[in-house]
C-alpha cells in the first residue's frame, strides 16, 4: 500500500462528468482538486456517455496541474463500472457517497486492488473520501474514518443526510454530526472536510466566507465546492494566514531555545507557551508547509 501524504486541497470543485464546458471553465479556476461527479450533478440518462469520457476528462484536468477526484455513484452495479472507469494515473482519489459502515469501504478498496494491479498503478494510488449521509453512516461514523489505509478524508453530506434525519438543513442539525466527524476523522488519522452548513448555498458570498472561516476554526481542512465563486474563499479560509506563520515560527523558536536551557515553559508575546501550545504552532508550519508543496507541484506539472 502507498504512504500516505498530507492532505492539503483546501477547495475540491465539483464538475460534472457530462459537462465539457464546465470543465473549461473549472480549469481556469484556481481550485485544489478538480472533482468530476459522476452522480447527482448527472443525469441517469447520461451516466454511461459520462463513464465513458472520464478518462479523458482526467487526463486534461490533470495536465492543467490539478489534482483529480472522481466521485462515483451507488449502487454496486453501477460503482463498479465508474471505479473501473476511474482508476487511472491522473485520478488521485474517488469520493463513496452514501457510505453505510466500514465494511463498505474495505470493499471498494478490494476492487480498487484488482484495478490497479490490471493498470499497472501501485497498490494505494487511488485514494478514498468518503461521504456519511443517512443515519446509519452517522451511526457508524468511526468504523468508516478507521476502515481502510486509502481513505484519506471524510465528509458530512448535508442535503442527504437532512433527508434521512427529516430535518432542516440548517447548523442547529448539521453541528453535532459535523463535530462527531472531525472527532472520527482524528482519531482516525485523516483529515475532516466540509462546513456546518450546506454545500448549496453559494449565492451569498459573505455568508459562504463567513462559513467556511468558521469550519477551519472547528478544525476542517478542506471544503466540497459547488460553484466556481467558493473556490477562492475556502482556499483562503483553510490556509494558515501568513501572519501566523511567523508568528509560528518565531514562537517555537522562543520556546525551543527556552527548552535548551532547561525550562519547560516561556512567555511569548504576554503568553505561556508550553507543550501543547508548541505543538498548534507546528501544526501552523505543518499545514504552510504541505500547501506549499501542493502548489510547486502544480507548478511543475504545468511547466
Amino acid at each position: 500500500m502507498a504512504t500516505s501524504t498530507p492532505f492539503s486541497w483546501r477547495s475540491m470543485l465539483f464538475v460534472p462528468a457530462s459537462s465539457e464546458r464546465f470543465l473549461e471553465s473549472a480549469l481556469r479556476r484556481p481550485t485544489d482538486a478538480i472533482q468530476l461527479d459522476l452522480e447527482d450533478s448527472v443525469a441517469p440518462n447520461l451516466k454511461d456517455a459520462a463513464r465513458a469520457h472520464i478518462g479523458e476528462l482526467a487526463d486534461r484536468a490533470a495536465a492543467a496541474g490539478y489534482d483529480v477526484i472522481v466521485r462515483i455513484n451507488r449502487p454496486w452495479r453501477m460503482m463498479v463500472r465508474d471505479i473501473e472507469g476511474s482508476v487511472r494515473q491522473s485520478v488521485r482519489a474517488l469520493t463513496l457517497p452514501k457510505v453505510p459502515d466500514g465494511s463498505f469501504v474495505r470493499a471498494v478498496a478490494e476492487i480498487l486492488d484488482e484495478c490497479e494491479l490490471e493498470a499497472g498503478l501501485p497498490n494505494g494510488h487511488t485514494r478514498l473520501i468518503a461521504m456519511v449521509e443517512d443515519a446509519e453512516g452517522l451511526h457508524n461514523m468511526d468504523g468508516i474514518a478507521q476502515a481502510h489505509p486509502r481513505l484519506c478524508a471524510m465528509i458530512v453530506g448535508a442535503e442527504d443526510l437532512a433527508v434521512s434525519m427529516r430535518m432542516a438543513v440548517e447548523p442547529d442539525g448539521l453541528y453535532v454530526p459535523n463535530i462527531m466527524a472531525v472527532a472520527a476523522c482524528r482519531r482516525a488519522g485523516i483529515a475532516p472536510i466540509g462546513f456546518v452548513g450546506s454545500v448549496a448555498d453559494f449565492a451569498d458570498a459573505d455568508k459562504f466566507r463567513a462559513t467556511v472561516q468558521r469550519a477551519a476554526r472547528l478544525g476542517f481542512e478542506g471544503a466540497f465546492c459547488i460553484h466556481p465563486s467558493q473556490v477562492e474563499a475556502a482556499n483562503e479560509a483553510f490556509s494558515p494566514p501568513e501572519a501566523s506563520v511567523t508568528r509560528a515560527r518565531a514562537l517555537l523558536e522562543t520556546y525551543e531555545a527556552e527548552c535548551k536551557a532547561g525550562r519547560a515553559a516561556c512567555t511569548f508575546e504576554g503568553r505561556m507557551v508550553d507543550a501543547p501550545v508548541a505543538m498548534q504552532a507546528r501544526q501552523i508550519l505543518q499545514r504552510h508547509e504541505a500547501l506549499v508543496a501542493m502548489l510547486e507541484r502544480r507548478q511543475a506539472t504545468k511547466a
